[in-house]
C-alpha cells in the first residue's frame, strides 16, 4: 500500500469537551473574488482528507477542496470523532448525534478563525445526515446546506436493505475493520464502471493510510434508527444531490423529503452516471459544477407575500 499524504493546507485542532478533533483547512485562492467558506462532512467509511482532498496522478483537481480554492471559496473539513486524526479512544460508536456535536464544535472553530458569519456545508452520506442534524440545531451557522447521497426513511433504499442483514454485528462492537476489497466494494455495488480503477485505488491508499476500522454507529443508525431529520425543521436554503445509481439514496424517499423543505429557495439534482461516492467517481467535475452553481446563486431579492 502506497502511504499518502497532505500538502497545500493547514492542519487545525479544536476540542469537544476533552476531545480533539482535527481539521483541514485551504484557503480560497487570492487571485479570485472571495465567494463564501465551504464545510466538507465525510461520510461512514472514510476520514475527511481521503474524501475532500483526494490527489490522483492525470485526474484533474481530484481534490473538491482544490477546486473549491480555485473558485475563491476557503474550504474547510474534519474528521469526525472516531475517524481518521481525531479522538476514537471513548469506548462509543460514534453515531449521526455524535457526529452533529462535533460539527458544532468545528463550525464554532472555523466561524472564529474565518471571515464568514455562516457556512456553506456539504455533507455526503452519513455525512450529509451529521450535516442536516446540525442544520436542524444551528441555522444560524448554514448559509446553504447541501445533502449528498442522503437517506431520509430509508425506504427504497436497497443498500441498507443489505447493510440491515448485518445488523446485529453492527450492534455487537463499536468498530468494524475496514480493507483495500471494501472499499472497492464501495464503487462495485451499484453500479460498477461509474469510478476508474486509478482512483479507486489512489481513493483506498488515502483511506488506509489513517485507518484499518471504522465506527459502527452510523451503520447502525441508518439501519435501524431512521428517520434522525425533519425535514420541516431544516429552515436554510438546500439543495439535495442524488447520484442516478445510487444504492443508498432512494428517490421517492427524497422527492417526499424536498417536498415538505420549508425554505422555497432550494433545488433537487439528479446527477447523470453517478453512483455513491461522488468526487471519486468519472462525472465528478458536474458535481463541482452543480454544487458551485447553488452556492453562488444570488440570494432571491422577491420572496413572495
Amino acid at each position: 500500500m502506497a502511504t499518502v499524504t497532505w500538502n497545500g493546507g493547514t492542519a487545525h485542532w479544536t476540542r469537544k469537551d476533552d476531545i480533539r478533533l482535527f481539521l483541514w483547512e485551504k484557503k480560497a485562492s487570492p487571485k479570485v473574488p472571495y465567494k463564501g467558506t465551504i464545510f466538507f462532512v465525510h461520510g461512514s467509511s472514510m476520514a475527511s482528507q481521503p474524501t475532500f482532498d483526494l490527489q490522483v496522478p492525470g485526474r484533474p483537481y481530484s481534490s473538491a477542496m482544490d477546486w473549491f480554492s480555485d473558485q475563491g471559496f476557503d474550504t474547510w473539513t474534519m474528521d469526525n470523532e472516531g475517524y481518521g486524526r481525531s479522538d476514537k479512544h471513548r469506548a462509543i460508536n460514534f453515531d449521526i448525534s455524535n457526529g452533529a456535536d462535533d460539527l458544532q464544535a468545528g463550525s464554532e472553530y472555523i466561524l472564529k478563525k474565518s471571515a464568514a458569519r455562516s457556512l456553506l456545508m456539504y455533507g455526503i452520506s452519513s455525512g450529509a445526515l451529521k450535516a442536516a442534524l446540525f442544520a436542524e440545531r444551528h441555522p444560524e451557522r448554514v448559509a446553504k446546506l447541501a445533502l449528498d447521497a442522503f437517506v431520509w426513511t430509508g425506504e427504497g433504499s436497497h443498500t441498507l436493505d443489505q447493510r440491515k442483514k448485518k445488523l446485529p454485528e453492527f450492534l455487537a462492537s463499536n468498530r468494524r475493520p475496514i480493507d483495500r476489497p471494501f472499499v472497492h466494494s464501495i464503487f462495485q455495488r451499484d453500479h460498477p464502471g461509474t469510478a476508474d480503477a486509478v482512483t479507486v485505488e489512489a481513493f483506498a491508499d488515502a483511506i488506509l493510510t489513517l485507518d484499518d476500522s471504522m465506527p459502527t454507529g452510523t451503520y447502525v443508525d441508518m439501519c435501524s434508527r431512521l428517520p434522525l431529520v425533519d425535514p420541516e425543521k431544516i429552515t436554510v436554503p438546500t439543495i439535495i444531490l442524488r447520484g442516478e445509481h445510487d444504492g443508498i439514496a432512494g428517490l421517492d424517499d427524497l422527492i417526499a423529503f424536498y417536498k415538505l423543505l420549508p425554505n422555497m429557495n432550494k433545488q433537487f439534482s439528479v446527477m447523470a452516471g453517478i453512483s455513491h461516492a461522488s468526487f471519486q467517481q468519472k462525472n465528478y467535475m458536474m458535481v463541482y459544477h452543480i454544487l458551485n452553481s447553488y452556492f453562488t446563486m444570488p440570494e432571491p431579492s422577491y420572496k413572495g407575500e
